[in-house]
Parts: structure tokens; sequence; C-alpha cells
């Protein structure tokens, strides 16, 4: 995932009223109101300040990622009330703390970024990446106390690239990500997989199991389970290697874990206590020819359109679980991911030499690509907008993967595959779609912030976002108030938060939109620089 954004922890309530967006909800259910009520600016920006946060009640202290600085910063939120900020866009209530320095807890192991981390009762587990993102990576578990503070108890290596760590509900293991991303020349290229970590009553670790993939290799026992549509793409790759978990969500009963595989369009279900995977399945495609989407930054602004012959892979990024009459259901974000990946050359017969592909002055050498612009492909004439294929104010600028498409392998398009949903699904236990929210979120923000809907993250531009993956939702996070079911959708780029009813699985209703951003400013060349209040 790409974090740029200015790293700010916005804190809503349910309790009162707010006037930040336009209610479209049904008048026999009083849903409750969102309003921002805390707020903490970290002065950090493009970096990956505050991309993870938790909640440590006993303290009442949040706990968020500073991945740029390998620490974990804490805040005091003990003094919040539900009385809403005065000014939502300036305003810093909540306190910092303190921070715990990862690397100061380890020094004989060279860490990376800090990625993820996880609350359950009063312990604390973080992932850290090494500093060479293809070698091993480390889950570091700490104690907390009733003041917010910690105590460092034990550390276990997981496997390359620790993306995500979550407890289980039980509390008996934690569980991790390992997202294994190639290097940037794609010449190492680890294996995803999940470890399983051992939690014991004194908060030191136990037993630790690595669950992979390999067995869904070619050859493999169990490649056979492999449906054709899990991507397997990359430059030479097991499916070992392909599959990169993103995300883990575990079910009510901490017997099932199901994980979102971002870049290959599926996700796969883990029997914890087996510490196998059950199923590998595939997410499928959504026909932009039954929904709207605004597909070009060159079109004049808001255009909305439905685009027969385009689809759109899910891709979650974060998923979270929750159940109804005793069934899990799985709710994705969809944001989306191409795999791009260049290194540096001094030159274009270096890079050549080096198995680059090909050079670019500005952007390196080569290694692997999927994602051309269509104007950039043939398209093929059966295609039902192949018109709209030069022109940028129809198809020609939307970014899609030239994995898919080519369905008669002719060297020409009869299909087109963009990234990500631009929407929020809930799939079953099966794997099953449920429900979709089609077009929502690019109307909604169509409807309430005008002319700066699929903005960018450091630009103030409206509609330049709109050629990618428009709205890009990335985060979610599920409630339970007075007895019905919430989802909370945050989008990456233009930034706000959407809120669903989601208790009845298969027929969500759309609650509210809320943001707290000022599209008058370029946020790049205004970052707030007041850190730790």
């Amino acid at each position: 995932m790409i974090i740029k954004q200015l790293a700010t922890i916005p804190l809503v309530t349910a309790l009162a009223l707010s006037g930040c967006a336009v209610d479209r909800q049904s008048a026999s259910i009083d849903h409750p109101e969102i309003q921002p009520v805390g707020r903490y600016a970290s002065g950090t920006f493009f970096d990956g300040a505050a991309e993870i946060v938790d909640w440590h009640n006993a303290s009442q202290s949040i706990f968020i990622v500073n991945a740029g600085d390998k620490s974990v910063d804490i805040l005091d939120a003990s003094r919040l009330t539900s009385e809403a900020l005065a000014n939502p866009l300036t305003d810093s209530n909540l306190t910092k703390r303190g921070s715990i320095d990862l690397q100061g807890y380890l020094p004989n192991i060279e860490l990376g970024a800090a990625n993820s981390l996880s609350v359950h009762d009063n312990l604390l587990a973080v992932a850290v990446e090494a500093a060479n993102k293809q070698e091993l990576g480390v889950v570091i578990l700490f104690t907390i106390n009733h003041q917010g503070n910690v105590t460092y108890k034990d550390y276990v290596h997981t496997s390359a690239l620790p993306d995500m760590v979550t407890f289980t509900p039980n509390g008996q293991y934690v569980l991790v990500a390992n997202e294994g991303e190639p290097s940037k020349d794609y010449k190492v290229d680890p294996e995803g997989s999940i470890s399983r970590i051992e939690i014991l009553d004194n908060g030191t670790v136990g037993n630790v199991t690595q669950i992979g993939f390999s067995d869904f290799n070619q050859y493999g026992s169990r490649h056979h389970e492999l449906s054709d549509q899990v991507r397997v793409f990359g430059r030479n790759a097991t499916v070992a290697q392909d599959l990169e978990p993103e995300y883990i969500t575990v079910s009510e009963d901490s017997k099932m874990a199901f994980v979102s595989l971002q870049e290959n369009n599926a996700q796969a279900i883990i029997d914890i206590e087996r510490a196998e995977v059950v199923k590998i399945f595939p997410l499928g495609y959504k026909d932009y020819g039954k929904y709207t989407a605004d597909i070009s930054n060159k079109d004049g602004g808001v255009n909305l359109k439905t685009w027969s012959g385009v689809y759109g892979m899910y891709q979650p990024d974060t998923i979270a679980s929750y159940q109804v009459d005793g069934k899990t259901y799985v709710v994705s974000a969809n944001e989306g991911d191409a795999r791009d990946y260049w290194y540096n050359s001094p030159s274009k017969s270096d890079c050549l030499a080096s198995g680059g592909l090909k050079y670019d002055e500005e952007d390196g050498c080569l290694a692997f690509t999927e994602e051309f612009r269509v104007k950039k492909i043939k398209v093929s004439n059966n295609h039902p907008n192949a018109s709209k294929a030069k022109d940028n104010a129809g198809l020609a600028r939307l970014k899609i993967t030239n994995t898919l498409g080519d369905t008669d392998n002719d060297g020409q398009f009869e299909q087109l595959y963009a990234y990500g949903g631009r929407s929020f699904s809930i799939w079953d236990e099966a794997g099953n779609l449920v429900f979709d929210s089609g077009d929502d979120f690019e109307r909604i923000t169509a409807d309430i912030l005008k002319s700066d809907f699929n903005n960018n993250d450091d630009e103030t531009k409206g509609d330049n976002r709109s050629d990618d993956k428009g709205p890009e939702p990335e985060a979610l996070a599920i409630g339970e108030m007075n007895g019905r079911h919430y989802v909370f959708i945050g989008l990456e780029r233009t930034g706000g938060l959407f809120m669903y009813d989601i208790s009845q699985p298969d027929a969500p209703e759309y609650v509210r939109y809320i943001h707290n951003r000022d599209f008058s400013v370029d946020v790049a060349d205004q970052p707030e620089t007041r850190t730790g209040r």
C-alpha cells in the first residue's frame, strides 16, 4: 500500500450532531451522528507516521505506528469527551504521552519500518520489517500498564515483510501477514506467508508456526485446487512467491482467519488451530458497464458514466469481520494495487545488462510492471468502447493491467481491467459476494465535494485520481452501537470517512460521509510542524 498523507489522527464519536455531510438515511432508523472530537498531528509528512492505530482501554491511550521513525507513539485520550472540536481542520487536543523506540529494544537487529500494531487487553504486538525488506522481520511484544507505559516482554522473527499483525479474539495467538514483496530489481522474491505466534500467559512467545502456500505451487500437492482466476503473474514467480498477504481478520470464535491477497485479487482462509490453508478463492471482477465511474483526469471534472468492457479488480487492502445470526461476514475496502518495480541504474547499458527491461532517465531501470494507460496498449475493435481508447476524456488515461483482457492472445485487448473496486464489499464465509457498494463513493463524494472529488493527497486537485483508483478506499473498522452493526471506511487520497449500517449484510444502508480536509490549500505546501502536543 502507498502511504502519502499528512499524519493526523481524527477521532469521531457517535453521540452528537454533525453538520459535515449530507445525510441519506432511512427515516425508520435513528442512526448515530459522527463528528471529530479529537485530533493529533504528528508533524511528519509523506512518511507513514500515523497509519495504524489501536486503543488501550485501561489507560485510555491510543497507540499509533510511526513507520518512518521506527517507533510507536502513545497518545493520551483520557480527557476526550463527546464535545465536537471547534475547528476540526486545525484543532489538536490529543497529547503525546511518549514514544517506543523499537530499535532500542533490539540493538543487534537492523530494523526497517514499523508497519503495524495490535492491542489485546494489556498486551501490545508490533510488526517491524527488516532494514532489508526481503529478510526476516520481527514482532515485538510489550505489556501496557494503567498509565499507558510499556514494558518489553519478547520478540520473535517472522517471515519477510510483516505488513499486518493482529491478536485472535481469545488472545491465544498473534497472527502476522508476511507480504514477502520482491526487491526493487525483482531478483529476490520471498514467499508470502502467515505467522502464527503462540502467546503464553506471561506475555512471552511460545510456539511459532509459519503457514505458507508452497503446496499450491506448480507440481505441488494442492496446485489443482487453485483457481486460474487467482492472479499469479510476477516475474518468474512461484505461487508461494506471488501470493502477498496484506491484511488479516479473525472470526469471533478465534477458529478461522481470513487473509486478503491484494495484488492477487483473492482471499485465503486459514484454520488457526490446525495452522493450515483451508482454501484460496478469487474475488472476481466488477463490471463498470453496470456501475458509473469517472475514469479520466482530463475530462473537465466530475464525469460519471458506465463503461461497457471495463472491469475493476476488487483487490482489498483492509478487511474486517463481524457476525450476524451466527454467520461470519468479511467486509473489504477495495483499494486496488499494481505491481510496478524500478531500481537505480547509472545507464541504459548497465540497466539492460543487469536484467532490466527498459531504462528511463527519471525512473531508472524497469524490473517489472503490469500497469499501463489504455492509450499505450492495443484495444480490439471488438471492445464496446474501442472508439474511446485514444481519447483522453474517455478511456485513454485509465490505468489498467496488461495481465488480463487479451482473451484470444492476439496482442489486442477485448476487455480492460482497472485497479480496485472504488467501493466496499461484504463476503460470506465461503467467499461469495453478498454486497458491493457499487458507485456510491464516487456519486456521494461528487455530490458533497463537487469539483474536489477524487482528489490527490498532497496536491489539491479535484478529479486528479479518477484515472487511477478514484476515491481509493483503504481502511475500515466495524463497530456496534444500539444493537446495530456499522462500518466506517476511510478514503486514502481524498480523505474522509463513510458510515454504513451493515446490520443486514445483503442490504447495507448508507448513513453519511464526513471529512475534515481543507481543500483550499495544498497539504504538501503547508504540513503541520507542531509535534507532541
